[in-house]
């Protein structure tokens, strides 16, 4: 049977509060546990007594190989239990798929509308020297 160490959700809609359960994998989050080893209750302010651990039963279940979620990690991380390796996702700032391609095609907009512009300067600039040329044709030919 695997275990882990995780939070089951009480309190009220809208105020919180969890206890730190050890379950089997496939019990529902707020359904059946083993033993309740502790609570945290995210309403208090952060330099309180947010969370109560009882100490022997979690080392208890360490020992017998249960595994802690991310969230009961840093809890036991923060009271020495347990060494959590920090993650590091890159991507996370990324925009996603959609927005990307949605970004590929304004670039490809704005490439083809500068491209257009130069075009078109560059038309205009040709005209401009066509008719200065055309006025000094004429006087060579009047004289």
């Amino acid at each position: 049977m695997a275990l882990k160490i995780r939070l089951a959700r009480a309190g009220s809609k809208k105020r919180p509060y969890y206890h730190i359960v050890i379950a089997d994998v496939r019990s529902p989050r707020d359904g059946r546990f083993i033993e309740q080893v502790g609570s945290w209750n995210p309403m208090l302010p952060k330099d309180g007594e947010r969370i109560t651990l009882k100490e022997e039963r979690i080392k208890h279940w360490l020992g017998v190989g249960a595994q802690p979620t991310d969230r009961v990690a840093r809890f036991l991380d923060a009271a020495g239990f347990l060494k959590r390796e920090a993650r590091n996702n890159p991507t996370k700032a990324l925009p996603g798929k959609k927005a990307q391609e949605r970004i590929e095609e304004q670039k490809m907009k704005e490439e083809e509308a500068k491209a257009a512009a130069e075009a078109a300067a560059a038309e205009a600039a040709e005209v401009e020297a066509a008719a200065a040329e055309a006025p000094a044709e004429e006087e060579a030919a009047a004289e």
